[in-house]
């Protein structure tokens, strides 16, 4: 019991540090760009509910720290409402109290009366910021431990699995996928994982010979110590490298900038894909994680990292590298939410905007309430269904006849 209670402290307090770190990098975007356009803003909180500490700038702004470590927000002056959208109505009407208060002029230091080019930038800049933190990350990281390249090598195919109905042997080396060339074996698992039902075309070298084959992944139940117990695409192969397999390569600052942005590229591409995949009725989204599976998955690194080496100084090293690479995979993956066309979301606020360019007005006051109201419900289910993914894969309902 004791270790239970230790394992699952060590998950939230690794969640809960990543999770402050990157929210508040993303509003931190937000801040900047504002600032540099000279909006007025009342509060940088890190953090939610009542001040720790906190202190006023020499422009107004409180900057605070809060009790609930769940990430931050940025206050613009004027907001009228949680979408931060008024319609023409309230803009009037905030705009004859700023005029009335602080006189004629004062408006154009507020949010909502920037021109539009200015409030979308502001937006996506929280986005940005993710993705610019990732990018950061990346680099350190790839500047530091170099890049290392396994090659897919084939050690057996499972007996009945696809990969052996297709005729894979021992020693083959996967060279390409679909007709497009193939180095590392991660990027075998990634094309495997994506392709539940799909045949996969692989350009085998078998004795300096090429083969084409063949093999369809099916989904099987794994139970990954960091994933939980998930439903994931397979086909059946067990790879495991020969010496000469082995490459790594150090990397200049300039070269491993090259390799983050490829990465963060990949990792876009990829869930863009599984997304797509999951509204097509080809995935069945067990790999969507909620706030349970990303403190599972940050407590089951952390753990990693501690069991890697018991020297202190090699296991601090390994944690440091492990949570700057963690936090760039989930920075990544808060990027992406929140440029989802929701509107309670960055990226619904700038589909308002594009509404406005075109139309010379905001959104009628109407249509922001339904849309809010919607984009609640949206992110909600959202929520919900990857939690409920977390609970299954914890095996935790295994009497309503899940997963288990």
């Amino acid at each position: 019991m004791t270790g239970l209670l230790g394992q699952a402290l060590l998950s939230l307090v690794a969640f809960l540090l990543v999770l402050t770190f990157i929210v508040t990098i993303h509003e931190l975007g937000h801040f900047l760009v504002a600032r540099a356009f000279g909006v007025k803003i009342d509060r940088f909180s890190v953090g939610f509910g009542n001040t720790i500490v906190g202190r006023v700038d020499r422009r107004g702004t409180e900057w605070r720290i809060a009790w609930l470590p769940l990430g931050g927000y940025v206050k613009f002056s004027g907001d009228l409402d949680a979408s931060s959208v008024p319609d023409q109505a309230g803009l009037a009407e905030l705009r004859q109290r700023v005029i009335a208060e602080h006189g004629p002029g004062a408006e154009r230091d507020y949010f909502h009366f920037k021109p539009i080019w200015q409030r979308a930038l502001i937006v996506a800049a929280g986005p940005a910021a993710n993705f610019l933190l990732s990018m950061v990350l990346f680099t350190l990281l790839f500047s530091v431990i170099g890049e290392q390249v396994v090659a897919p090598r084939v050690a057996a195919a499972v007996p009945g699995s696809p990969a052996a109905e297709a005729g894979f042997q021992p020693r083959d080396l996967v060279v390409g996928i679909n007709g497009k060339p193939i180095a590392d074996r991660q990027d075998v698992t990634r094309v495997v994982l994506m392709s539940a039902g799909d045949p996969i075309r692989f350009t085998v070298d078998r004795g300096g010979r090429l083969l084409t084959l063949t093999a369809t992944p099916v989904r099987q139940i794994v139970d990954d110590e960091i994933a939980g117990r998930v439903r994931i695409a397979r086909i059946g192969l067990d790879m495991q490298p020969l010496r000469q397999d082995f490459s790594f390569r150090r990397l200049n600052p300039l070269e491993a900038f090259g390799k983050g942005v490829e990465t963060i590229g990949s990792t876009v591409g990829t869930t863009a894909t599984y997304i797509g995949r999951i509204f097509m009725g080809k995935e069945s989204g067990d790999l969507l994680n909620g706030p349970i599976g990303i403190a599972k998955a940050a407590g089951g690194v952390t753990q990693q990292a501690v069991a890697a080496n018991p020297d202190p100084g090699w296991m601090a090293a390994n944690l440091a590298l492990t949570f700057i690479s963690f936090a760039a995979i989930v920075s990544i993956g808060i990027g992406i939410v929140n440029l989802l066309p929701i509107p309670v979301l960055d990226g619904g606020h700038l589909l308002f905007y594009g509404y406005e360019a075109v139309a010379r007005r905001p959104v009628p006051a109407r249509v922001q309430e339904v849309g809010y109201r919607v984009g609640l419900a949206l992110l909600a289910g959202l929520m919900l269904f990857a939690t409920w993914n977390d609970l299954q894969k914890l095996s935790l309902f295994k009497f309503l006849g899940g997963l288990a």
